[in-house]
Parts: C-alpha cells; structure tokens; sequence
C-alpha cells in the first residue's frame, strides 16, 4: 500500500487530535490551527485524488486488525476526495473570514471551545464522506450535530439558545429516524457496512422478499437526513439558527453540515441500498415532490424576508430543493447534477454569509435592506463577493449555478415524462424568485443611502477581505471547470458500486 493511501485515516485521526489540542493552547493560536489544519486537510486531499486519477481505481482501507465484516473500514474514491477538498477548503474560509467576529461575538472562556468544535466538525465531515459503515457514519451524524449546537449558541444571547435548542430537538428526530432505518437494515441484512448490505440487498431485491421493509428503509433514512439537511418542510429550525449564530458558523453550516448529511445519503441510497434498488423505489418519487415544493417554499419566504442574513438562509432551503429534485429523477444524471450543485452551493453560500457580516458592519451593525442601501460602495470587497454569489445561485452564466440548472434540465430531458416538464418548470419559476430577491438585494447594496445615513466607524477585517477573495475566485473556477469537475462527478460515481 503507498503511503498516499492513508491519507483519510490520517486526516481523519490529526482532527480528532487537534480538537483535544485546541481546547489546551491559547485560543488565538486554536483559531489559527484551525484555519491551518483545514488547508493541511485540503492539500492532503489534493495529493490523494492526484493518485486516484492516475490508478483509476477505488479501495478501501480497514481500520485496526480486524477485516470485514467484523471490522470497520473507510471506502476512497475520486468523488470522496474531490468533495473533501472543497468542503475543507470551505471551512478554512469560513475560520479566517468569522475570525475577527469570534473574537468579538463570543466570550473569551467560549472561544477555545469554538475552536474545538470546528476541528470536530472537520473530522465529522472527513469521516461521513469516507466511512464505509453505517454505524460509524451514525456515530459522526451525532458528534457533527452536538458540534453545530455548540457552534449555534457561541454567540450566547436568548436567540441563540433558543436557536440551538431547536435545532437539537428537530436533529434528535432525525437521529432516532435514522437509528431505526440502520438497526431494520442490520436485521434485514446481518451488516453493517455498506458493500455488504449492497450485496444482501440485492439478493433480496432478486427474491422478491421483504419489499416493504425495505421502501420503510429507504424512507427512514430520506426523512432523518432530510430533516437535519432543512429540506421543506423539516426547516422550521434553520433560518434562526443561521441568522443569529457567528458568520463562521452560519457559514460552515450552510454550506458543510447540511451537505454533509445529504452526501451520505447519497452513499446509503447509491452504495448501500444500491441504484438498481432505488430506481424502482417509489420513496424517491415523494424526495421529488419535496425538493419541487422546496424550491419553491424557500424562495418565497426569502422574498419575505427583511433581513439580509434571513433571505440568505431561505435561498438555502431553496437550494436544498434542487438537490432533493435532483436525487428524485432517479437517473445517474440527477445525481451528477445534484453532486455539482452541492459544491456550487457550499462555495457560495459560505461567501455569501461572510460578505452579509461585513455588509451589516459597515451598515451601523444592521442586516435591515433599509440600511444597507450602498454597503457595496463601502465595503468594495464584500459587495463584490456578495453580488458573484448572488449571481452564481441566480444562475447567471458562465458561474456554477447556470451550469448546474443546465445539469438538472438535462436530466429532466432524459427522464421524460411529467417529471420533465414539472422540473423544467419548477427550474424556470424558481430561477425567476431567484431574481427577484436577490437582484434587489444586490441593487439595495448599490442604491445611495438614505440622507439621514450616518457613516458608523468601521475598521474592515483584512483576514474577512482574503477570505472573500478566495471564496470569489472559488466560485469563478467552478463555473470555468465546470466540465471537468462533472467528469469527476461522475467518474467517482462510476467508483462508488
């Protein structure tokens, strides 16, 4: 075995280690490991798909000295890495740009904890996105979710904790759906990890046995995870929790957390229960009603909104219903689409949520569209990020968005049907809603200020500034490589059976 092929175990272990460390070291230097572990991750990662690309071939990796099925494993592949590397990156940028917040919003005693609860966060996603166990995944669902609590309520003011308190209660259904979903697979099945259970599955899938339990299967794990993802109509807890929290942690819960969860059930429904299964399953006929409505529901609450961090939190719910719609065509093609959605998403929404913080602090502390009236002539660097994000989730061309929408027609055009044209039309009206609320938040962010506006002092965050370059230039790649990274895209599913 080449040393490149410990890669997630390492990543995984140095998380997990740093997270004991940040707790014990000054919190200025937790903050800063932080930010360097997310690019160590990063660049470990890069290595890693380098080696995929080159032998082409998945494998797994068992952990300890205990083989399978007694033992746990980690299952790498092309798509693993690619959507490591993006989350990671992602979650650097979201430490560096909410750092100089942290340091304000959050009680010094807490800001160590902070810290800690992001290494885990990364460790929870590095885990999720490589485990081939059902269990171990369920492990890193509960430590992912208790770290995002943590990370809701830093900023300890009556909202957050009712905020995170929510958010608990709404995860911990999720969770106990999830544990019923796992523990009727392991009595279908006698496994727990997923190539397993995928061959146990399709024996009884050739059978004719046990139909119901397992459409009961695949709609436990549908609903658990899309409660703790914010799909429509499980998204009561969201737009609190991301409004109120630190721009770090609504950025890295947007765009890492909620893609997280959705990545795995990818796995469980594409490597565990198994394509051939869930073609035929009639749960991802409701998954497609529920991202159609979630695009629309989001959206519209999002025009309701008079608050920028709200709207943005909205057009999440929104964007969570392209990805559900996607995985509801039950065509490869839905999935690929659904896939590049999720990274053109992560990468803008987390800019987008560290430029509405910079946006509010040049605008008295405000997230009001009253105030914000020329925030953009203000703060340059964050009017510009805001309006490559806005643009990207519009779908604006040559940005991700369009390219993704373009994705999601096609597969839409393969499928046929009614699904087609309630996609197609659901694509359209919800690109339109798009419009309209973001387009008048860009235009506010550039419209002249009231005439009894007076200019707060502001001293701008040089680190929140490179964190919105990166992000911009992020979000500008994978609009530009938007070919490629769809090769990736479906060369790692290729890998995933």
């Amino acid at each position: 075995m080449a040393f490149v092929q410990n890669v997630p175990f390492l990543c995984i272990m140095v998380s997990m280690v740093s997270a004991v460390i940040s707790s014990m070291v000054p919190a200025r230097i937790a903050r800063w490991w932080t930010v360097f572990l997310s690019a160590l991750v990063a660049a470990l990662n890069v290595w890693l798909l380098t080696f995929l690309l080159q032998t082409n071939e998945s494998y797994t990796y068992m952990m300890g000295h205990f083989p399978a099925p007694w033992g746990n494993e980690l299952r790498v592949g092309i798509l693993e890495a690619l959507m490591t590397i993006v989350f990671s990156i992602t979650i650097l940028a979201s430490a560096l740009g909410g750092m100089d917040k942290q340091q304000s919003q959050i009680s010094r005693p807490k800001q160590n904890l902070f810290s800690v609860m992001l290494d885990l966060i990364l460790a929870g996603m590095i885990s999720m996105l490589y485990t081939n166990d059902l269990f171990t995944g369920y492990v890193f669902i509960e430590i992912m979710t208790l770290a995002s609590c943590v990370l809701i309520m830093a900023r300890q003011n009556g909202r957050t904790m009712v905020s995170a308190t929510r958010y608990m209660i709404m995860s911990l259904l999720g969770s106990g759906l999830i544990t019923i979903a796992i523990t009727i697979t392991y009595s279908l099945t006698g496994h727990l990890l997923m190539e397993n259970i995928h061959e146990s599955m399709a024996a009884l899938h050739a059978s004719g046995e046990y139909e119901v339990p397992i459409t009961v299967v695949v709609g436990l794990f549908f609903v658990g995870i899309g409660i703790k993802s914010a799909l429509f109509p499980f998204h009561t807890w969201l737009a609190d929790a991301y409004s109120y929290s630190t721009p770090s942690a609504s950025s890295i819960l947007s765009s890492v957390v909620s893609k997280t969860y959705i990545f795995l059930l990818i796995k469980i429904l594409y490597r565990t229960i198994g394509f051939e299964i869930i073609q035929e399953n009639r749960v991802l006929q409701i998954m497609f009603v529920f991202g159609i409505v979630a695009m629309m529901a989001g959206s519209i609450d999002a025009i309701g909104s008079n608050d920028l961090r709200r709207m943005c939190a909205f057009s999440s719910v929104a964007q969570i219903g392209y990805i559900y719609a996607g995985m509801g065509l039950k065509l490869e093609a839905g999935f690929v689409a659904a896939l590049y959605h999720m990274l053109v998403h992560s990468l803008a929404k987390s800019s987008m949520f560290i430029a509405a913080s910079a946006l509010s602090d040049v605008s008295g502390d405000s997230k009001r569209f009253s105030d914000l009236r020329g925030a953009g002539y203000r703060h340059k660097m964050a009017g510009v990020c805001f309006s490559v994000s806005a643009m990207s989730i519009v779908g604006i061309p040559p940005l991700g968005g369009f390219i993704s929408k373009l994705y999601f027609g096609q597969a839409a055009f393969a499928y046929g049907g009614a699904h087609q044209w309630i996609m197609l039309l659901a694509l359209a009206v919800s690109s339109l809603l798009n419009v309209l609320y973001f387009m008048r938040t860009v235009i506010t962010l550039y419209r002249p200020p009231r005439s009894d506006f007076q200019l707060p002092e502001h001293r701008p965050s040089r680190r929140a500034d490179i964190a919105m370059c990166m992000m911009t230039a992020a979000n500008l790649l994978a609009g530009f490589l938007a070919q490629p990274i769809v090769d990736l895209i479906s060369r790692g599913l290729a890998m995933f059976v």
